[in-house]
């Protein structure tokens, strides 16, 4: 997590939360905004705001929720938009350096 002097990252918090529920389809929210450093309450809306563009998927299980992320949805911005959410993520959450 970037100390107060640096004060931002290279990612949004939105591909924070996509990582998190990669790697853990059952977290909460309150871990999730534990582990991405922002409030609870801000999860929530970038988890619906994710549902709402149809990039994940939410679905009940027991008394918690499970995450499904689409992996198939395409990059957004113009720069990146030739690739999917996937070929980001495999990067990201295989924690592959790409250093020889």
């Amino acid at each position: 997590m970037p100390t107060p002097a640096e004060g931002w990252t290279f990612l949004t918090n939105h591909s924070h939360v996509l990582v998190c529920l990669l790697r853990d389809p059952a977290l909460t929210m309150r871990e999730v905004a534990q582990m991405v450093g922002i409030t609870e309450r801000a999860t929530q809306r970038i988890v619906a705001e994710l549902q709402a563009a149809g990039v994940i998927s939410v679905a009940k299980d027991g008394r918690r929720n499970r995450y499904t992320v689409n992996l198939e949805t395409q990059l957004r911005h113009p720069l990146e938009n030739s690739h999917t959410l996937g070929d980001l993520m495999s990067w990201l959450v295989s924690g592959n350096s790409g250093t020889s």
